[in-house]
């Protein structure tokens, strides 16, 4: 007997969750803690037994009878899988959580399936660890989740999709594939490859320089940790958006190396301080929480000792002063005794943030 779901659930019947790594298991435990029933499938057995054990739902089973199916399998697997999905369950709305969108939906086409009950989608979520055990019911929680529907697809299809966005936490917004394709390379596929990029050099570096990293080159370098085998696979879906943003940031790339290779020449600083320039303007035009500026904030540095418990104790205790923390980075040193805590804020709570933590014993920075 299946149980029922969740009263206040906006998920209406069950859902089946076809592959158990990250996605789907994060989406399976996220959906199970709000009373809806989730059949998880795998081609590998023991992918899909440590999801269930983690509580992302139970074993799948070919008499179930969802009413959204979501396939969270590889780039390369997807389109078969969709269709293989929309065969079987043909009453029931299918969606995939795959990077790429365009070549999805083409591939599709060419298989002949009938496509009004599938809507492709993609939550703007993830880490840098993969699979199962790196499954978290909060992933998706403020995040974007693009829904991209095709001219089949069916109103209750796209009604479907964005309503399992919310119920994971976060907003669905419409993009068509071709523009989802594209915003992706900008905002994910090329810092990705810049990053892994920047990564490789560190392979070339005499072990006891790397004693010196900071943050900078920990915050540029952290996707590069990603799976090497699955971003082969987006990159070559997403070849023709990417390679023209690798163009252009070869392009620049190469006006620094000309003017760092003769600084002295007439322009050289200019050209240099100019990429560094458009970089600033780059970065002011990403939002920040609720789409805010992230320079609109105030920023404080707290000096926190390298103990168990600080940074929790300080994030409390700013929730006990009533201030909402718009954003937070965190930096330590190797061998430091203290880390160092930036928190930001709206600038009329920066005062009254300061003086009160001060009053409880934290050191401001500056």
């Amino acid at each position: 007997m299946i149980p029922a779901t969740s009263a206040a659930s906006r998920i209406k019947g069950s859902v089946r969750i076809v592959g158990a790594g990250l996605l789907g298991t994060s989406i399976g435990l996220a959906l199970v803690k709000k009373g809806v029933t989730v059949f998880v499938d795998d081609v590998s057995p023991a992918n899909q037994k440590l999801a269930i054990d983690y509580g992302a739902g139970v074993k799948a089973s070919p008499l179930d009878e969802p009413s959204l199916i979501i396939v969270c399998v590889p780039p390369d697997v997807t389109a078969s899988t969709v269709a293989a999905e929309l065969k079987a369950h043909p009453t029931a709305v299918v969606t995939d959580v795959a990077s790429v969108k365009a070549e999805i939906l083409e591939q599709l086409s060419l298989f002949g399936s009938s496509l009004n009950n599938y809507v492709g989608s993609h939550p703007m979520a993830g880490r840098e660890r993969g699979g199962a055990i790196a499954g978290r019911a909060d992933l998706f929680v403020g995040r974007p989740w693009v829904v991209s529907p095709h001219s089949d697809s069916s109103k209750h299809a796209v009604q479907s999709v964005e309503d399992l966005a919310i119920e994971l936490g976060a907003f669905p917004t419409v993009f068509s594939a071709e523009d989802h394709d594209r915003a992706v390379a900008m905002v994910s596929h090329l810092p990705q490859l810049v990053s892994s990029l920047l990564a490789s050099q560190l392979n070339l570096a005499v072990a006891n320089d790397l004693s010196l990293a900071g943050q900078g080159l920990r915050d540029t370098t952290r996707i590069a940790a990603s799976d090497p085998k699955l971003w082969i696979q987006i990159l070559e879906a997403n070849a023709p958006s990417l390679s023209a943003l690798l163009r252009n940031f070869l392009a620049e790339a190469n006006q620094v190396l000309v003017a760092l290779e003769e600084p002295a020449a007439p322009g050289a600083l200019a050209a240099i301080g100019n990429v560094l320039e458009q970089g600033n303007r780059g970065v002011n035009r990403i939002p920040g929480k609720h789409g805010s500026n992230p320079t609109q904030y105030s920023q404080l540095v707290v000096m926190i000792d390298d103990k168990p418990g600080e940074l929790a104790r300080l994030l409390t205790e700013i929730g006990l002063i009533g201030v909402n923390l718009e954003d937070l980075k965190l930096e330590h040193s190797p061998g430091a005794l203290i880390g160092l805590v930036e928190v930001f804020v709206m600038p009329e709570m920066e005062i009254k943030l300061s003086q009160d933590l001060v009053a409880r014993g934290w050191r401001i920075a500056g």
